[in-house]
């Protein structure tokens, strides 16, 4: 994990948290759990979660599952959700990203570089996509936004299956 050290079983046990759009991959390995401090005496854990986009229906679970899970273990959670600096699919673990390609979603490649403010730069180039399944690089956006927002619908043209692309943020 990047921004969390895991000293504690219930430290252990928050960062398996499956996220609950793509429970193939953890909360730890998604990126989202920035913290977790732990109070063995007290028996408290402060987390600190960020959401992946502001408005992310997934992120009332994820507090909840964490709530619980803490709960199960004797201690008492309190959750906060930190806004800035803004999630990255920058902050995703490369086991996060291998797992979401063995579940056949394309993972993200880097998050884009540039300006946060101002002109977009138009570019010429094709956003080439391997399909997860065959390999192919003759694959087509179906839509922008696929069974969640963060990612996008896409076809493969050789072996005409559909998947999803995690979308780089």
């Amino acid at each position: 994990m990047s921004a969390v050290a895991v000293e504690s079983a219930v430290a252990e046990a928050i960062s398996r948290i499956p996220d609950p759009e793509v429970p193939v991959i953890n909360i730890a390995d998604l990126g989202i759990l920035r913290a977790v401090d732990v109070d063995e005496h007290a028996h408290t854990v402060a987390v600190t979660i960020t959401p992946t986009y502001s408005g992310c229906p997934a992120m009332e679970a994820i507090a909840s599952r964490i709530v619980f899970e803490a709960d199960r273990m004797g201690y008492a959670a309190d959750v906060r959700t930190q806004l800035s600096p803004a999630w990255t699919t920058d902050w995703m673990s490369d086991e996060g990203r291998a797992a979401l390609l063995r579940f056949g979603i394309v993972p993200p490649g880097p998050a884009p570089v540039g300006e946060p403010h101002g002109p977009v730069p138009v570019t010429l180039s094709r956003h080439v996509v391997a399909c997860p399944r065959c390999g192919s690089a003759d694959t087509t956006e179906i839509a922008h936004f696929g069974s969640t927002a963060c990612k996008a619908l896409r076809r493969c043209n050789a072996c005409l299956e559909p998947f999803d692309e995690f979308k780089a943020i």
